[in-house]
């Protein structure tokens, strides 16, 4: 993203928890921890959670591991120190950061998306690799990052309410060159309190990779993988594939 672009997005950042509370990451969180358990070699106490965002993962996951979250966005640490105060949050990208100590497992969940190219998803697999304990697991999925799984043009709606806010939020994808690795992620707030309304809008380039890249690319930095997916109760959320890499025992 541009400067412009991160301010605006730094800007909606306090919409989020309106638009998905924590609450929201319950039932998802609790099937990441049974994948992790179930596909890592070691018995897992530290979790490392890459580009973590507002936290919302942690809010379940800090009760069955110790936490390190690390995010680039000042205002998304901010957030989730508030929401996990006895979680430690650091600033960091997740391409390139390095913290000097190592973990049993290490997860990027939406964040992934922010990997423009095969460059970058290779490096935040690198950086995922290189903090994990042998025999531990690192945990990704693929929401709508592949060819196989993207719907041109696709627009959901919903509208939240929260302390006297009602957000109604549009979001649009859209992929203007299906021969590249991003498409485009459009999002319309219409924010109203007590009745007066305001409209902002945020872009986000994300990226979009082939299956098989995801696999290979795991692969190459030194991962066993496995897939597996991942299914709520909710039958408004479909299924999405989960990429598992368990980090071969010395």
């Amino acid at each position: 993203m541009d400067k412009n672009k991160n301010r605006l997005y730094n800007d909606l950042a306090w919409t989020w928890p309106i638009i998905s509370p924590p609450e929201d990451y319950i039932e998802e969180s609790k099937k990441f921890r049974d994948l992790i358990i179930k596909h890592s070699k070691i018995e897992v106490k530290t979790l490392l959670d890459l580009g973590c965002g507002g936290g919302h993962n942690d809010f379940t996951l800090k009760r069955y591991f110790e936490i390190t979250g690390v995010d680039v966005s000042s205002q998304m640490l901010e957030g989730a120190k508030k929401l996990n105060p006895e979680v430690t949050y650091l600033s960091g990208d997740m391409r390139s950061v390095r913290l000097g100590k190592t973990f049993d497992a290490v997860t990027i969940f939406d964040s992934i998306s922010y990997m423009l190219t095969v460059e970058d998803l290779r490096a935040a697999f690198q950086t995922a690799y290189v903090h994990l304990n042998p025999g531990g697991v690192f945990l990704t999925y693929m929401e709508e990052e592949t060819p196989e799984r993207f719907k041109q043009n696709k627009t959901t709606v919903s509208t939240h309410t929260k302390g006297g806010v009602e957000i109604t939020l549009i979001e649009n994808q859209y992929d203007p060159d299906p021969r590249d690795t991003t498409f485009e992620a459009t999002f319309i707030f219409l924010i109203r309190r007590g009745g007066d309304l305001a409209i902002e809008a945020d872009r986000h380039l994300l990226g979009i990779f082939h299956l098989a890249t995801w696999i290979d690319l795991a692969k190459k930095v030194g991962f066993e993988v496995t897939l597996a997916n991942l299914k709520l109760d909710d039958p408004n959320y479909p299924e999405v594939p989960i990429l598992i890499g368990t980090k071969p025992l010395k």
